[in-house]
């Protein structure tokens, strides 16, 4: 546990409650994820409950609960790019890295999510990892992308 660093990122905002999702993302950036101790502190030294900071925590889909891979990859299955065989680069995915969707491979490398939509509809298929966008994706592009970030 390293409240002392939690205490920095929330002294940098004044220990101001408003500030609680700007908070969430530094400790995410910080620990790789929100830890439940995190989520204590933060409500004890904001003032507000822990159930307050929980909700908050849960509430959007870029935090996490739990420990993520050292590199995030989010495929989009919105229409266009379930209409575009989204659906085959999520099991490619899968067969490549040996998990499912919300998991994270046993060498930390990788944390696999399907997520509602990325927003890049005209590049799809599309993909995600960390924040730079593949698309047009193929079964076949799939290991060379991960190579990339091996």
């Amino acid at each position: 546990m390293n409240l002392k660093k939690v205490d920095q990122i929330i002294d940098k905002y004044g220990g101001e409650k408003s500030w609680l999702v700007m908070i969430l993302q530094d400790i995410q950036q910080e620990f790789g994820y929100l830890p439940p101790f995190a989520l204590e502190r933060a409500a004890s030294k904001l003032g507000i409950s822990p159930s307050q900071v929980y909700n908050v925590a849960t509430f959007y889909s870029s935090f996490s609960l739990t420990e993520r891979g050292r590199h995030l990859i989010r495929i989009c299955d919105g229409t266009a790019c379930h209409l575009r065989g989204s659906v085959n680069i999520r099991g490619e995915l899968k067969r490549q890295l040996g998990i499912g969707a919300g998991q994270t491979t046993s060498d930390k490398e990788f944390t696999l999510e399907e997520v509602a939509c990325l927003g890049a509809c005209a590049l799809a298929p599309v993909m995600t990892i960390d924040s730079e966008y593949h698309g047009s994706m193929t079964i076949y592009k799939v290991k060379a992308k991960l190579d990339q970030y091996k």
